[in-house]
């Protein structure tokens, strides 16, 4: 076996055997458990300290991909929620962009397999979930009839041009 290099901190000649490490005797501390000092007390004439300051709400838009995060009151309404998860989705100028970004064009749902839309003055803590699925409402909702009011006037025969494709 040759010797370590001269640069090498360790020096070992072969003569000396290396020296055996003893374990140190440590004095054992052991630590009783703390009694919980924090009380909550079970009932409280105001719950306000209990219910969050906001909420983080996840809005997945029909045909889009991946959810927008809202951050909002738990006072706020379901109306409140679509218009901000609208609006968020058009400041980040995700894509697919939305043909229709009216709040009252769109209804608000659990999932996208429930078909009852919830109620627009509904509060956001009352609801019971934080996960949404925006999708827009039937096409014969109030949002489309202005826009076809228009063309219905100029031509009237194109309310027939759906029922040619």
């Amino acid at each position: 076996m040759t010797s370590a290099s001269p640069g090498h901190r360790r020096k070992f000649s072969g003569k000396d055997p290396p020296r055996k490490l003893q374990p140190e005797k440590h004095s054992v501390r052991r630590f009783a458990p703390a009694p919980l000092t924090l009380k909550l007390p079970l009932q409280s004439s105001n719950d306000s300290f209990l219910r969050p300051s906001k909420l983080l709400l996840n809005v997945t838009i029909e045909s889009c991909l991946g959810a927008v995060q809202v951050l909002l009151s738990p006072e706020d309404t379901v109306a409140d929620l679509i218009k901000a998860a609208l609006a968020f989705y058009e400041k980040e100028k995700r894509r697919p962009f939305l043909k229709n970004t009216d709040p009252k064009c769109y209804d608000l749902h659990f999932s996208s397999f429930t078909l009852e839309s919830l109620k627009a003055d509904d509060k956001l803590v009352s609801l019971g979930s934080r996960n949404f699925f925006l999708c827009s409402k039937p096409p014969s909702a109030t949002c489309f009839e202005k826009k076809n009011m228009a063309i219905d006037s100029a031509f009237p025969w194109m309310v027939f041009v759906p029922l040619l494709l």
